[in-house]
């Protein structure tokens, strides 16, 4: 066991993916605020939208809109999904820095979702990477179901980690190794992480749990203890998983940040004011946040 790094790096994906599978449109305004919220607590990435066709995700037709308005503040990344060519362009087009790129390790989840195969989806990104290293804008990856697909069941871990190896090969400075579907367990996280770090270097990776199970938080641990040092998350717990019932979604930020401090772990993150945007967001969007950290730093009979 590795020792537990000394910071670690909150990769805050709610804008993006935690909103995105809102049914109700949230409105651009709202979208704003959030992450200028964000951008206030400390936090140095946030992903802010995606640049995906506005016909197959809706909630993020305003990407364009929200990025131009945001206040970017120095020293924090603001990196957005792009599917291909095209997105990329949209993207560029309102100063886009930082992009990312997804995929799946899951043959089935990828002909589901984006109708290609797992070689013809990275066949896509090669344009995309090669014109934004033309560019000098960095480039991030996501792999999708390494620990579980809501089609297949179990995925292969060399698929895993070939296609990991295949985005960092191709010019992602960093991975972010995805539970889709919130199977996982630390055991299976951290035989996956170590697996793919014989292929792709430690600080090059990234973790990305959702919390169907409860099991976000042990498995965040079982790789920091890998020597991971950046996590994905998403403030209030935005981002419920549509593949599997009863998700609870992204693994909630506040929870991480309040982990991450009690071990002694640094996260230039102000704990209070990211809690109090949870609670906002989750107001904004009717409902409660998901978030325990967030619920009792409100007080008691606060909901």
């Amino acid at each position: 066991m590795s020792q537990l790094p000394a910071a670690v790096r909150i990769v805050e994906v709610g804008p993006r993916d935690g909103l995105q599978n809102e049914k109700a449109i949230v409105p651009a305004a709202t979208k704003i605020e959030l992450i200028n919220r964000l951008s206030a607590t400390g936090l140095k990435t946030i992903e802010a939208t995606s640049f995906v066709s506005p016909r197959w995700v809706p909630q993020l037709a305003d990407a364009a809109e929200v990025f131009a308005a945001i206040e970017r503040r120095p020293g924090v990344a603001y990196p957005v999904l792009v599917p291909n060519e095209k997105g990329y362009e949209r993207a560029r087009a309102v100063g886009v820095e930082e992009i990312a790129v997804f995929t799946a390790a899951s043959e089935a989840f990828n002909r589901a979702n984006i109708n290609a195969s797992i070689e013809e989806s990275l066949a896509r990104f090669e344009p995309v990477i090669a014109r934004a290293r033309e560019d000098g804008v960095r480039v991030r990856g996501y792999v999708s179901t390494v620990l579980g697909c809501p089609y297949q069941g179990e995925v292969s871990m060399a698929d895993v980690v070939r296609v990991c190896r295949a985005l960092h090969a191709m010019g992602c400075y960093e991975v972010s190794l995805g539970d889709t579907i919130g199977v996982g367990t630390p055991r299976k996280a951290r035989e996956m992480l170590r697996a793919v770090a014989a292929e792709v270097p430690m600080p090059a990776l990234a973790v990305h749990f959702h919390d169907t199970y409860g099991q976000a938080l042990a498995n965040i641990l079982a790789c920091l203890e890998e020597g991971v040092a950046v996590v994905d998350a998403s403030v209030a717990g935005t981002g419920g998983c549509p593949y599997a019932r009863g998700a609870s979604g992204n693994v909630a930020t506040e929870d991480v940040v309040y982990m991450l401090h009690g071990m002694g772990i640094e996260t230039d993150v102000d704990l209070d004011a990211l809690a109090a945007t949870g609670r906002w967001l989750a107001g904004e969007l009717g409902r409660e946040t998901s978030s325990r950290v967030g619920r009792a730093l409100a007080g008691p009979g606060v909901q």
